[in-house]
């Protein structure tokens, strides 16, 4: 229900003179006197609107016109000056000067808050005349009559202790009321913040919801990633406190956290904040080019926030962070928040999951995911344990190259991931970070699948970090297999292949039947401890090693120059 509020001041002492305190240029209080006409009423009988000009009528004629924008507002000194220390300081500086020849001094006030709609409830006021006051209006009145000092020093239940009387009302019992007034404090937030009524509304909300026993409830990390919305019984202030500005947003934040609110329900508000203001703004910069003032004020709004995260462990999500991350980079942010960013997403990579590193990108031309957030934060964690000896210690880069391997598989699949980057994922992470290779050549085996024009060259150079002794046997066979892969890497597992068998029978003992074509090699296991090989058997089989090595690369050349071949027909 919307509380509104009636101002009704009834005077009707009539007077040759009054008396009013004014402010002299040292500072110090004076008493100036102004000479009215006799019988003067301070009531006006009515306050007629005439296009943009308003006129009090009364029994005696205006002697006052304040200017305000284009409109006139024609009154009576004594009327205005009664209640206004700040008007009855020009009038009395003027004294009986007159402008344009006329009876009535004339007045411009420029910058009033709330301007002309202001004004005109101030003059109902100083009338006597009943007026209307809501949470969408209070604010530009209550500036205004602080603006104008119309205080207690002049008369008893002026205009600025009313207006305070029932600011502090809605602020202090209305959840609704206190959102309505940050937002009128936006056009005037010169004014709201030197008489503190953001600050103010904020302390409310902050008590409001820390009053709530939802508010300290909180689901787990897991169950609150950055591309869903928040749900938990204790988000149920959310929605409200992410249609604030950001300056707004970070009071309210400030005191919240005062209050005691557990730091992974402020990071979640955070991130509630920052997705609804930034989703469709900041990380869809690529789709159309903003105005500079925007990409400033995108960029300030970044750095805050980065600012106001809470500290604590978990308490935002690494997927949020990357987010961040992303959105900073676009948009240039401060090296050193960039940074921070980057090493508080280093420092989360062990316990993280594949979901937390997936940063979708915008646009048809770009890959799904973002991956070079993702390489910035591996360099950063790669070159913090190697430069700290006590965090080389306690890391743990078998859980890192585990997550990694897991995100490579993720990424191959996308057809616009360049083999550059792709490559550059694959390099990041130096080898003991890895037990084996075999979750590496799954992931190398998708991108190829993904991305059958590549040369051979290319294929090559992806494959370069496959090892032979770093796959399971289960995966050296499939390497063997695998046509997607270059003739060089499988050329050289075979031969691997049958040196590695050459050796283990050698050590164990074996037979060896052998034809024009192949070897044929049958172990005897009955016969293994007493069979003996012959020094001219291991020769021919060496022999026989190398013809295939031979063979191999020819056919190897061989293919090359049908490539060639092919490749002049269809020019």
């Amino acid at each position: 229900m919307k509380k509104r509020f009636d101002f009704a001041v009834v005077d009707k002492t009539t007077m040759e003179s009054e008396s009013v305190e004014c402010e002299s240029p040292l500072g110090e209080k004076c008493h100036r006197c102004i000479d009215l006409p006799p019988n003067v009423p301070v009531l006006a009988h009515s306050l007629e609107r005439t296009q943009r000009n308003w006129i009090a009528r009364s029994n005696s004629p205006t002697d006052l016109i304040i200017q305000i924008g284009d409109s006139s507002f024609h009154l009576h000194k004594v009327a205005m000056a009664s209640r206004s220390e700040y008007l009855n300081r020009l009038v009395f500086e003027r004294g009986s000067s007159r402008e344009s020849g006329g009876d009535s001094l004339i007045i411009q006030i420029k910058n009033l808050p709330g301007g002309k709609k202001s004004f005109e409830s101030i003059l109902k006021f100083c009338y006597g005349r009943k007026f209307d006051i809501t949470a969408s209006d209070i604010v530009p009145l209550y500036c205004a009559a602080h603006f104008l000092e119309m205080s207690e020093d002049l008369q008893e239940g002026n205009l600025i202790s009313k207006t305070e009387a029932f600011l502090s009302l809605l602020i202090l019992s209305s959840w609704k009321d206190t959102f309505r007034i940050l937002k009128t404090t936006e056009s005037i937030s010169h004014w709201a913040k030197d008489l503190q009524i953001v600050k103010r509304c904020s302390q409310a909300i902050a008590l409001k919801v820390c009053a709530n026993p939802n508010a300290f409830s909180f689901t787990s990390q897991n169950e609150r990633p950055f591309s869903k919305t928040d749900s938990s019984v204790g988000n149920w202030w959310f929605e409200d406190v992410s249609l604030l500005r950001i300056d707004h947003f970070i009071e309210v934040i400030q005191s919240i956290r005062r209050c005691g609110i557990r730091p992974e329900l402020v990071g979640s508000c955070i991130e509630h904040w920052t997705r609804k203001w930034f989703s469709q703004v900041t990380l869809g910069l690529d789709k159309e080019t903003p105005k500079p003032i925007t990409i400033h004020l995108h960029r300030i709004s970044i750095e805050c926030l980065i600012n106001i995260l809470p500290t604590e462990e978990n308490s935002v999500t690494c997927n949020f962070l990357l987010h961040l991350l992303k959105a900073g980079v676009m948009l240039k942010i401060n090296p050193e928040l960039l940074c921070v960013l980057e090493r508080r997403v280093a420092l989360m990579l062990e316990k993280s999951r594949v979901p937390d590193l997936l940063v979708k990108n915008q646009g048809e031309k770009h890959s799904s995911y973002d991956v070079t957030v993702v390489l910035r934060v591996l360099r950063f964690y790669v070159c913090g344990i190697s430069s700290n000896h006590s965090a080389k210690t306690k890391a743990k880069p078998q859980s890192v190259g585990r997550l990694v391997d897991g995100y490579l598989t993720q990424v191959a699949r996308d057809e616009n991931l360049t083999m550059e980057s792709f490559k550059s994922l694959v390099e990041a992470l130096p080898q003991n970070a890895r037990h084996t290779d075999d979750s590496l050549y799954r992931a190398i085996d998708m991108y190829l699948k993904a991305h059958p024009n590549l040369t051979e060259e290319d294929r090559t150079d992806i494959c370069r970090n496959l090892e032979y002794h770093r796959l399971s046997q289960e995966a050296r066979k499939h390497v063997m297999q695998n046509d997607r892969l270059p003739l060089k890497l499988t050329t050289e597992f075979v031969l691997l292949e049958q040196v590695n068998m050459t050796t283990s029978m050698t050590s164990n003992g074996s037979n060896y039947l052998r034809t024009n074509t192949q070897t044929i090699m049958r172990v005897n296991k009955d016969l293994e401890k007493r069979a003996i090989i012959n020094a001219q058997e291991i020769n021919m089989i060496r022999k026989d090693v190398e013809m295939i090595k031979s063979q191999l690369l020819e056919v190897h050349s061989c293919k090359l120059k049908l490539q060639k071949q092919l490749k002049g027909c269809f020019r």
